[in-house]
């Protein structure tokens, strides 16, 4: 028997969220078999418990899109009893039944074992947000992005995505500007290795479809005219690596940035990964993620705590990430 938050619709369709009792019958037929130590919650987890997003595609469903912990058992000859392992996206919280579980079953080709120096806790300090956050930050690279190219923009700088990309960013030697609303945050971004601070609001209206050249690249956790506003004001032949939607998922936008100044807008999907790639992001944090700055960027709640904070961070009242204990 083990603890899990399990989602259910009711007849209205309203969602009922509920951390309950299950038993290893009712876990999906997968190759498998996880005891999971950590998880997180996500925006888009915070969503499916609270009904506010059309998230959950299955019904009764386990939410959260991440899990680490060991190998309970297998019928798979790649993974073993004992091994550690990670899962993020593949449909976890969405189609299939994820993280926030004391126990879970999963597919064999969805497992990455966790890279050194990570543990199951601190590759959930990372988990998707921080994998995102990679994967646009490779973008960035794949495209050209040197060093010394001039300022990189990081919206939307105090959350999950954002914080891990400032931190990279940083430490791969980029002039970080963070854009929050958080005001009150500077300091804990500055720790991060932002370099200045700007006010979201001067990127959140509407604005004119080319502005003056000031990013060479861009990581943008917003969309909306948020999304608009950085690409009219990348430079010529610069990248926004476009990951969130904070904002809103429109993208009310001209192609003046791109067919006049070259700007590329990248849409980065954490979803659905090759293995190679995710190996490669990992890897890239492990290289360049400090242990000690990833900490800081940590919350830790229980799993008996999950239900009741999810509408804290759809509020924007959280920062960093959120790390989910299960033993809690």
């Amino acid at each position: 028997m083990f603890k899990a938050i399990l989602l259910s619709r009711n007849a209205d369709k309203t969602t009922h969220a509920e951390l309950t009792t299950l038993d290893d019958s009712q876990l999906p037929d997968r190759a498998v078999t996880v005891d999971v130590s950590h998880s997180t919650l996500n925006f888009k987890d915070a969503l499916a418990i609270t009904g506010q997003g059309a998230v959950v595609r299955t019904w009764p469903l386990v939410p959260g899109i991440d899990l680490a912990g060991t190998v309970a058992a297998s019928s798979d000859a790649a993974w073993t009893a004992g091994d550690a392992v990670v899962v993020t996206g593949w449909g976890l919280g969405e189609n299939h039944w994820g993280g926030l579980s004391q126990r879970q079953r999963v597919d064999a080709g969805w497992l990455l074992r966790i890279p050194a120096p990570f543990t199951a806790r601190s590759a959930m300090a990372v988990g998707t947000a921080g994998f995102t956050a990679a994967l646009c930050v490779s973008a960035l690279q794949r495209h050209g992005l040197q060093p010394g190219d001039g300022e990189v923009l990081v919206t939307g700088a105090a959350g999950g995505v954002g914080s891990i990309a400032v931190a990279l960013l940083a430490s791969l030697g980029h002039a970080v500007v963070a854009s929050t609303g958080r005001a009150h945050e500077s300091a804990y971004l500055q720790g991060l290795g932002a370099r200045r601070i700007i006010d979201r609001a001067t990127l959140a209206a509407p604005g004119k479809p080319l502005q003056a050249e000031t990013w060479a690249g861009v990581v943008d956790t917003v969309g909306s005219h948020t999304l608009v506003n950085v690409c009219a004001q990348t430079r010529f032949n610069g990248a926004v690596a476009a990951c969130g939607l904070a904002q809103g998922g429109d993208f009310p936008a001209t192609v003046m940035p791109f067919i006049l100044r070259g700007v590329t807008l990248y849409g980065i999907n954490s979803v659905f990964v090759a293995n190679p790639l995710r190996e490669a992001a990992w890897a890239l944090m492990a290289r360049h993620l400090d242990l000690a700055q990833l900490e800081a960027m940590v919350t830790e709640i229980g799993l008996s705590e999950v239900i009741a904070y999810a509408p804290r961070l759809l509020a924007g009242q959280v920062r960093g990430r959120t790390l989910v204990a299960m033993a809690r």
